[in-house]
């Protein structure tokens, strides 16, 4: 196609609800992904929705939106408006999601699915039913399309590590180190559901899971919390009538740590916290089989480390495998080989995956379903800690 050529595929108009960090990874996604990906219809930037008109106008303008709202409801009654995608906090997901699936609009929902067990649930059972009259969704677990996990998830389904043994994973970050960092939303369970847990540990979890092909069963952990009062987010520049800066509860866990058992019985070992001072956004996993392990850091995201423990003695040793190459999951698009990719390009590849299913009206993964079970851990790792870490049910 030249450059003053029209491109005649067929238009998928997009509603996007939220448009802060998330909103705008997603839009990143919904810009490029038929760009750089051959799909059978082109997404189109319809309307982004916010709260605050002036806001919402500048994300609009910003982010590369068509128009913009603040009534998400309008979008439901809009013909050029196909699918729903909502980045908004947690506790708006399940009504966003069921409204929109009953509108007949396709769903892609951030992670985690919802805040609480009893939302999900509803969610999933919306989406079962709304999958039957051909109207698709799917929960924004982005990590699952980072090259190097798709690609450790290949290895590990052809048998290249075996009988799995351990799965060990941490997702470290330390911006809330600061006692006056002020009490946004992400601290407070009405809003959240759950703090480091939820935010980043479901990370984790659903990854465990994508990876060795299994559902955790049971779980055992403890969470805590570090600092009980914050400085309330609106208050900051201001004083309370005692001199001081008015604060608000911290009604999340800071920090999670917990072991897991899957269904062929491989331990697992997790930690989440937004404590770990100098961590960023560390984010590790390790799968240890009976003939070899995988690791993965996301700190060096194109590479992934493969242990093959089959090879001759004087050649073991962990191999660094730089995952670039054409024939690499998803990487083909994009560079030559060694040119990595960066956080920005898993959202591309979740938009690319989604837009490809809802053309060909095949079920996205994960589905509401996955995200329900993942739901279903985060729980069941609460509960646990609060019966003094005792193995839980999930």
């Amino acid at each position: 196609m030249s450059a003053h050529e029209v491109d005649e595929r067929p238009e998928l108009g997009v509603a996007m609800v939220g448009y802060a960090f998330m909103g705008a990874a997603h839009s990143q996604g919904w810009r490029n992904a038929h760009r750089f990906f051959d799909l059978p219809v082109r997404p189109a930037m319809t309307v982004v929705c916010g709260r605050t008109e002036s806001a919402t106008r500048e994300a609009a303008d910003k982010l590369g939106w068509s128009c913009w709202t603040t009534d998400w409801t309008e979008v439901l009654d809009r013909d050029d408006v196909q699918v729903v995608d909502i980045c908004t906090p947690g506790d708006s997901h399940a009504e966003i999601a069921l409204a929109a699936l009953s509108a007949g609009k396709h769903v892609l929902c951030e992670k985690p699915l919802a805040n609480t067990v009893a939302e999900a649930e509803k969610m999933a059972e919306a989406a079962a039913a709304a999958q039957q009259r051909g109207v698709l969704s799917a929960v924004g677990f982005n990590y699952r399309r980072t090259p190097a996990l798709a690609y450790a998830r290949e290895l590990i389904a052809s048998g290249a590590v075996g009988t799995v043994r351990h799965i060990r994973a941490h997702y470290l970050q330390d911006w809330i180190v600061d006692p006056d960092y002020p009490l946004v939303w992400r601290l407070r369970k009405d809003k959240a559901g759950s703090g480091a847990l939820g935010d980043i540990g479901a990370h984790v979890v659903d990854l465990s899971q994508f990876l060795v092909g299994e559902r955790l069963t049971e779980v055992a952990g403890h969470l805590t919390r570090f600092v009980d009062r914050r400085p309330l987010a609106e208050a900051t520049s201001g004083l309370s009538a005692t001199g001081g800066v008015e604060t608000g509860e911290v009604t999340v866990d800071d920090a999670a740590v917990f072991f897991g058992r899957t269904e062929s019985g491989a331990l697992a070992t997790y930690e989440a916290t937004r404590f770990a001072t100098g961590r960023k956004n560390a984010m590790r996993i390790e799968v240890n089989g009976s003939a070899g392990s995988i690791a993965f850091d996301f700190e060096a995201m194109n590479e992934l480390h493969v242990y093959d423990a089959t090879a001759a003695g004087r050649d073991t040793g962990f191999r660094r495998v730089l995952v670039t190459e054409p024939d690499h999951p998803y990487t083909g698009a994009w560079w030559p080989p060694g040119h990595g990719l960066g956080y920005e390009h898993t959202f591309v590849h979740e938009i690319a995956d989604f837009v490809r299913d809802v053309a060909s009206g095949t079920p996205p993964t994960p589905s509401f379903t996955d995200g329900l079970q993942v739901q279903r851990v985060l729980d069941a790792v609460e509960r646990s800690s609060a019966a003094a870490a005792r193995w839980t049910t999930v």
